[in-house]
């Protein structure tokens, strides 16, 4: 089979095409013909160097697919051979043919193309698990996402929204804060024009976000706290602006304030699977009915893996990016 790897830490050129074996399914795997691939921020940082694979993880990059069951492991499970599926990865994605456990893969809804269904895994399990179970969030809460145009601003804006929540973004752009208005956002900040902490404390007279969804950390986290509600949650899951973080420590005690987040790719596969499980009986009925569906940017064939990594980090695109096999 094909699949893509990097040659050594480096620009997307790095990436190339070769050959290697097919891979075989072990005990609660699947192996899956892949439709199409979902490329995210972690795939870059492993390009450079700076996010090796777990333990006994692929070498290969990629972390979400749609594909096709073609053999495996299915005691247990309501899959069959032939089944169209998405699949959340620790590696391998990038590739013809991949192996997936069994509680990782989830049906694909028949209103969902093959790069719709690629874009839903690592954004969909994030979310659920960061901003449902450990941010709590409840109908009839403010949310604020920061990068409300990445793949997981658009998905958690849309879930948040049809769960019954209120959703603030910030977004780079004019541009970008419309496309979060179009999500379901009621309100957009430009960070680059306007301080986010000051439109909240003013928008909210004062009260605050109950739940922030937080991709930046670093000096952002001081003023996010600083714009938090009452027992707030700030849940933080990616270090883009740093992993220092300096803040008063007297606010969480005063505000009774909760700091929290977490990261995906290293869980167990127990872990994943029960969220696999959350994912289906909460959210798939919503994107049956049409209600919820991945922002694509862009779909791109395979063979310009190179060129997706650079689109992803011009930083312009809404939503997720997408390759596919013919």
């Amino acid at each position: 089979m094909l699949v893509a790897e990097i040659s050594q830490p480096g620009p997307p050129e790095v990436l190339r095409w070769v050959g290697r074996d097919r891979p075989e399914p072990g005990p609660g795997e699947v192996l899956l013909r892949v439709r199409a691939f979902g490329i995210n921020r972690p795939d870059v940082l492993q390009r450079k160097g700076l996010y090796p694979p777990p333990p006994g993880a692929s070498d290969i990059p990629g972390l979400e697919v749609c594909g096709e069951v073609l053999s495996g492991d299915l005691r247990g499970s309501t899959l069959r051979i032939g089944q169209r599926v998405c699949a959340l990865l620790t590696g391998g994605g990038y590739a013809e043919y991949c192996v997936a456990p069994v509680g990782q893969c989830l049906p694909v809804p028949e209103i969902l193309s093959d790069a719709e269904a690629a874009a839903l895994p690592e954004t969909f399990f994030t979310v659920w698990h960061n901003v449902f179970e450990r941010g709590a969030l409840k109908a009839g809460e403010l949310l604020l996402v920061q990068g409300g145009t990445s793949g997981i601003g658009t998905t958690a804006i849309q879930l948040a929204h049809a769960f019954g929540a209120t959703v603030w973004a910030t977004a780079g752009s004019d541009v970008k804060c419309q496309a979060c208005l179009d999500l379901g956002a009621e309100r957009a900040i430009n960070y680059r024009t306007q301080d986010f902490a000051e439109q909240v404390r003013e928008h909210t007279k004062g009260r605050g976000v109950d739940v922030l969804l937080d991709m930046v950390a670093g000096d952002y986290v001081a003023r996010e706290l600083g714009c938090m509600a009452e027992d707030g949650r700030l849940v933080i899951i990616a270090v883009q602006g740093g992993t220092a973080a300096g803040f008063d420590a007297s606010l969480l005690m005063r505000r009774r304030l909760t700091i929290t987040g977490s990261t995906l790719r290293a869980r167990s596969v127990a872990f994943k699977s029960g969220v696999a499980l959350a994912l289906r009986d909460k959210v798939w009925p919503l994107i049956e009915a049409g209600r919820v569906r991945p922002h694509v940017h862009a779909v791109l064939p395979a063979a310009q893996v190179a060129q997706a990594h650079a689109l992803m980090e011009g930083g312009q695109h809404i939503g997720k990016i997408v390759l596919t096999w013919p």
